[in-house]
């Protein structure tokens, strides 16, 4: 079986660790990133502090963050566009989240406003599936498949 390697120059893609609710949605993401360009790492993370530099502690936890290899930090609604223009290669998915991204802005507010009960509605199995998803990628190897036993 053949593995795709995670870049070094990879995207990270920050999250918090502590939010059920943004690890199940971060582990929807890492499947669909089949060319494995994406790193997440916690925003309690000391990388993610000096990724984020700029920001104050308040305003990492506010939000996701999406870091280009280039050092280009993109945040909450405003990193969809450059998230699915790598994940759906080809102009049209990110054009079109660019020329929405009012209502984007908006369902992100919403989203991570309610966060904490949107997580609590998660099955168990659904929260551990994707932080097994996001610890095979932190540690770069491939996730098991459905079936399989756990990694150790």
């Amino acid at each position: 079986m053949s593995e795709l390697p995670l870049l070094a120059a990879a995207h990270r893609i920050l999250y918090d660790a502590n939010c059920g609710f943004c690890r199940w949605s971060l582990g929807w993401v890492l499947r669909c990133d089949g060319a494995r360009r994406l790193r997440p790492v916690a925003l309690q993370e000391a990388e993610a502090e000096w990724l984020l530099a700029g920001m104050s502690e308040s305003e990492r936890m506010a939000a996701w963050h999406l870091v280009d290899p280039g050092g280009s930090v993109h945040s909450a609604g405003r990193a969809v566009p450059p998230l699915l223009a790598l994940l759906l290669p080809g102009a049209m998915p990110a054009g079109l989240a660019r020329r929405l991204q009012g209502p984007i802005d908006r369902a992100y507010g919403w989203v991570a406003g309610n966060r904490g009960a949107l997580g609590q509605r998660l099955r168990h199995q659904a929260l551990a599936r994707a932080d097994e998803l996001i610890a095979a990628r932190r540690l770069q190897r491939p996730p098991r498949k459905r079936g399989q036993p756990p990694i150790r």
